[in-house]
């Protein structure tokens, strides 16, 4: 029988130096997509999943994350007294319950490997889920819902997500093998971080969604420094994958990268365009905005 995934850790240490000058003094997780923000968006999924505790890997000037997941009393009083009900219940369905969040400090950018490592004792001995907040996934049933079934299908183990990138791009990404099918996933043959030109040996990149089990945790304490002089997390994956199995997901909704300026814009159009209350009149103004 596979361990249940209860746990899921989020980093959110990053400067966010890509959207300067919005991020000077406002998380770049905090930037809206329509009208949630970034990190919002990951923990709903997170929660779809049937996540119970929520993991953030903060740095300095991250407290509104922890603000953002807390009850604001002064906003609920003010809310009820106008007889705002559906806002209310908004903020409701979106709080996390009371002690199923918590944070820890990354003191250092030292990388994923290293985010990921700081939140060993909260985990505990005990698989979990990484998600990385810029990476959005868009479908009709979250990614990580979909992982917990593959990850249930191979009995346990460890499990990445990816999609389909352009043959001619794989060199800008961590590559995975794909071999057997196994259920709704497959079994993984290779992981390569941006594989040279012509050499991938698929299509599939890591998408930013991680099944992982807590031996991962030793090995990224000794994980010696990598690309960038930060630890990575792809070199301790390779030598977990030495002794444990990884199976792959390839996930068939839509992928953006809110890190970038391109992939945040698109973002909030493809999420805009799939709200009803608003798609159509927002597709109107699309319209309008192309024939100039």
């Amino acid at each position: 029988m596979s361990r249940p995934i209860r746990k899921a850790v989020f980093p959110v240490a990053g400067l966010g130096t890509r959207f300067l000058p919005a991020t000077k003094a406002i998380p770049k997780e905090m930037l809206t997509v329509v009208d949630k923000p970034v990190i919002q968006h990951v923990v709903d999924e997170a929660r779809e999943a049937g996540i119970e505790h929520f993991i953030f890997v903060t740095g300095r000037n991250k407290a509104v994350i922890e603000d953002h997941f807390d009850k604001q009393y002064e906003l609920d009083d003010t809310l009820a007294r106008r007889n705002k009900a559906e806002a209310i219940e908004i903020l409701k369905a979106q709080l996390p319950k009371a002690g199923a969040t918590s944070f820890t400090r990354q003191q250092e950018p030292l990388g994923l490997g290293h985010a990921v490592w700081c939140a060993r004792d909260i985990v505990g001995d005990e698989p979990f889920a990484l998600i990385l907040p810029d990476m959005l996934h868009q479908a009709k049933r979250g990614c990580l819902a979909e992982m917990i079934d593959v990850y249930n299908e191979a009995g346990g183990g460890n499990v990445i997500a990816t999609y389909e990138v352009p043959d001619d791009q794989t060199h800008q990404y961590g590559i995975v093998g794909r071999g057997e099918a196994l259920g709704k996933g497959f079994k993984m043959t290779s992981m390569v971080e941006k594989p040279a030109k012509g050499t991938a040996q698929s299509n599939l990149a890591i998408s930013g969604r991680y099944i992982l089990q807590p031996e991962i945790f030793d090995l990224l304490s000794r994980q010696e420094p990598g690309a960038g002089g930060e630890i990575q997390l792809t070199d301790s994956m390779l030598k977990l994958a030495d002794s444990q199995p990884f199976s792959g997901f390839a996930f068939e909704g839509k992928v953006f990268d809110t890190g970038s300026k391109i992939g945040f814009l698109t973002a909030n159009v493809a999420y805009g365009l799939a709200r009803e209350e608003v798609s159509a009149e927002f597709r109107a103004e699309i319209e309008a905005l192309l024939k100039g």
